[in-house]
């Protein structure tokens, strides 16, 4: 039986970090080269605004109501869910939606103002009852 010195093992540990460590960077400058601007541009063209609205809001449809603006998913996963969705939205292939497009519009999507709380909408919170 062979064993593998450690300081082999070791080697292959630190080169594995640097691997994830580089495409972490590499994900990190997609998000940073990433324009909300072009993002409204691109959410607009490919027609985004039709189910989700300019606010990024959720589709009853396809979303079942959640709210997109401000997604806690991280961009690989967003990603993933444009181009591999089976359900009511479209996937939206490479083909028809570029990864730079993709990142803007997540750039835009996050750069969206928190929704208004309830409390501080008055018409919700008015005595006024209509029949």
């Amino acid at each position: 039986m062979r064993f593998v010195s450690l300081p082999f093992l070791f080697t292959i540990s630190a080169l594995s970090a640097l691997v994830v460590f580089a495409a972490g960077i590499a994900v990190l400058d997609t998000a940073v080269a990433a324009s909300a601007e072009k993002g409204k541009a691109a959410f607009v063209q490919h027609g985004c605004w039709q189910c989700h609205d300019f606010a990024g809001e959720g589709s009853i449809a396809t979303s079942n109501g959640r709210v997109i603006a401000r997604t806690a998913l991280p961009l690989e996963a967003f990603t993933g869910f444009v181009r591999m969705s089976n359900g009511q939205m479209p996937p939206y292939r490479p083909t028809v939606l570029s990864d730079e497009e993709l990142g803007d519009i997540y750039a835009y999507l996050q750069s969206l103002p928190e929704p208004k709380a309830p409390s501080d909408i008055p018409l919700l919170n008015s005595n006024v009852r209509s029949r």
